[in-house]
């Protein structure tokens, strides 16, 4: 395996690029910034690698995050897919939970993602148990199978009810579907989620196949554009569940690959805050085009068991718990007809871009009013078109946003800033004022091509008081991919109350559920070092609906035990007690992590000499008032570097801004350790 390795993030303004050599320690990384290219990802990634230079048959790992699952579902450029369901529920993907698109009022409109009339049912039936009551209708489905081939569908999903208790008739169904349709891309929905709910396991296997030829198409491509290029290795994609998987049989689980991007980054913080010392951490993430935030507890990020990327259409799968925002750098900035000033989730994207972009925009975003406050650097900019006066977007800064709102144009800017500042402090009080965390008691880590510029005013608005930003913020979602480990999920729904429950048989379970794990890691032919073992529970009260993720101790499994770590867990959370309800244990999880070799964070940071000052000055605005602020170069900050705010920290990927008052340091690492000022003890 000897070589470089290479992490490839795909986001939606730019496509980032990181490669390190870990057998050579004193070689510096390479990186790269391209603009991205939605029309067909590959050709951004091929770009990126040749922007870093690196031969093709020199790389020994290739690990990729892409979108293109995420934007298929979020655009609804998806797949023709079909559905074959039990005679009488293909009808569940629309009733759902009885919710409303919109809270208040009978507003809002839900189109499902396989339409009712490629949703095909037959005669088919068992009970929770996994009993049969109706035999499966062989004819049935290969009679189904024929129309949605005729239909113009790529891909079926087969969803019968209770396959989590026993599947050999999705299974059987499986083989028909293949046997009169061959080239079909199939779908079972116990193989993609062994859980109870109909509902989610239906949503989650249509989504799967709704995106299966998407992805299966983009892997292959950019798999035959690398080897005609020299690259002779597997290729590894991102999951949302922070790990990686090979290529090859990624698009049977596509489902797995949404919010991949988002994920990586969030590792990426977890990896470089821990070996900084931050074990409690909120992550922030802003890039071009959104901001993306999650919680680390204890040097682990949070995993939720469902992800609703829009209204009924929950994602019933493992992924890194991350809240997302229309609020990115080319977020654009209007007057709505009340009056009122908004910012985003309308974007100007990877093209036109922001006017300073110089690519033809003519929209006010979140990066032109950072540049008119003098927080960026025109001559700095990348990926830009052509040269842009400042002058110009503070004329169209000034005629859209001022004028209406009876503002000059850097009031204007300084507005959008607020507003922007405000929706992403929004987002961060959800994953953890929301949840019963406060956030004081954390570290805030940012990164992202935008997140270092608004970090220290958003950490003083929540009162956190401390900002890590590390070597490469820019690049954090690239870095993800080259630090990740190998994961599988697996879960298994028993639902019985938990007197009811054998501990014997949990324990095989989870067993089995581990040495399947492995097997499966150890067959993807990816380099591990060992194996990390998580066990968990899903588990209610009596009567309640939501469940409570509740960690196990594979040595003690026994009732009491379960009943203990279950109330601990819901006394965490709800700050109250029910010892009068029975529990019930209803599904059973684990997760086998795969641990890579990895390679000290000092190693993404330049060498500097200690004794560097700032490289120049510019007037920058804080708070209404222009101050001269010191320009510094992040590439020439050595460990122990100490700067007073106000102060600008440039370098390839991003600026640091240091309010004034704030004061940062670089730790041996590489990172810049901002303290805020009004919020030291």
């Amino acid at each position: 395996m000897a070589g470089l390795i290479v992490g490839i993030d795909v986001g939606g303004t730019f496509t980032d690029v990181i490669a390190l050599d870990p057998d050579r320690p004193d070689s510096p990384p390479l990186v790269a910034k391209v603009p991205s290219t939605p029309e067909n990802q590959a050709f951004g990634v091929l770009a990126g690698i040749e922007a870093v230079g690196v031969p093709l048959d020199r790389i020994a790992l290739l690990v990729h995050g892409t979108t293109a699952t995420t934007n298929a579902l979020l655009e609804r450029r998806v797949a023709r897919a079909g559905l074959i369901t039990t005679a009488g529920f293909r009808d569940v993907l629309e009733l759902g939970r009885r919710t409303r698109p919109q809270p208040y009022g009978m507003t809002g409109r839900f189109e499902p993602l396989i339409p009712r009339e490629l949703r095909l049912e037959v005669p088919e039936r068992l009970d929770y148990r996994g009993r049969v009551l109706v035999p499966l209708d062989e004819a049935a489905v290969a009679a189904a199978a024929h129309r949605l081939r005729e239909a113009g569908c790529e891909s079926v999903a087969i969803h019968f009810l209770h396959a989590y208790a026993n599947p050999a008739h999705e299974l059987r169904a499986g083989e028909i579907v293949l046997e009169a349709w061959p080239e079909a891309q199939v779908t079972l929905g116990h193989a993609l989620l062994s859980e109870y709910r109909e509902f989610e396991r239906g949503t989650t296997a249509a989504v799967n196949a709704s995106v299966q030829p998407i992805l299966e198409r983009y892997v292959g491509r950019l798999q035959d554009e690398l080897k005609a290029r020299g690259f002779a290795r597997d290729l590894l994609i991102m999951q949302g569940n922070g790990g990686i998987v090979a290529a090859a049989g990624v698009a049977r689980e596509a489902a797995r690959t949404v919010m991949s991007g988002p994920a990586s980054g969030v590792m990426a913080a977890a990896w470089t805050a821990a070996r900084a010392g931050f074990q409690r951490v909120v992550t922030y993430d802003m890039g071009g085009t959104s901001t993306d935030v999650a919680l680390i507890r204890d040097g682990v990020p949070a995993v939720s068991a469902v992800l609703e990327l829009e209204y009924a259409m929950p994602i019933h799968l493992p992924m890194v718990d991350v809240h997302s925002i229309g609020a990115g750098g080319g977020s654009i900035a209007h007057v709505d007809d009340g009056g009122f000033l908004r910012v985003g989730p309308r974007s100007a994207g990877a093209m036109p871009g922001p006017i300073c972009y110089g690519r033809g925009g003519t929209e006010p975003t979140i990066t032109d009013a950072n540049l008119l406050l003098g927080r960026l650097d025109a001559r700095r900019l990348i990926a830009v078109g052509r040269s842009v006066d400042l002058r110009e977007v503070e004329r169209i800064i000034g005629e859209r946003i001022g004028r209406p709102l009876g503002l000059s144009a850097q009031e204007a800017a300084a507005a959008i800033l607020r507003i922007a500042n405000d929706r992403m402090a929004g987002a961060i009080r959800m994953v953890s004022l929301a949840r019963g965390e406060d956030p004081r008691d954390f570290c805030l880590f940012a990164f992202g091509g935008a997140g270092p510029l608004h970090a220290a005013a958003l950490a003083r608005e929540l009162g956190i008081p401390t900002v890590l930003v590390p070597a490469r913020p820019g690049l954090g979602n690239a870095l993800g991919c080259l630090v990740a480990d190998a994961r599988h999920d697996a879960v298994r729904t028993l639902n019985r109350p938990l007197e009811q429950v054998d501990p014997a048989e949990v324990a095989a379970i989870l067993a089995t559920q581990a040495a399947a794990g492995r097997e499966l890691i150890a067959g993807q032919r990816i380099a591990v070092e060992g194996f990390q073992v998580l066990h968990a529970a899903d588990m209610q009260f009596r009567g309640q609906t939501h469940l409570l993720h509740v960690a196990l101790d594979p040595a003690d499994l026994s009732l009491s035990s379960l009943r203990r770590a279950f109330e601990a867990a819901y006394l965490a959370r709800f700050g109250i007690e029910l010892p009068e309800i029975g529990a019930v244990l209803v599904n059973l999880k684990t997760s086998v992590i795969g641990r890579r070799r990895t390679f000290p964070p000092r190693r993404l940071a330049p060498l500097a000499q200690a004794g560097a000052g700032p490289a120049g000055e510019r007037p920058v605005r804080f708070a209404g008032h222009w101050l001269p602020t010191p320009v510094w170069r992040r590439e020439a900050l050595a460990p122990g570097t100490a700067i007073e705010g106000p102060a600008l920290v440039e370098q390839m990927d991003t600026t640091t801004v240091i309010e004034p008052g704030d004061r940062a340091v670089t730790d041996s690492h590489g990172n810049l350790v901002i303290r805020v000022a009004a919020l030291q003890p």
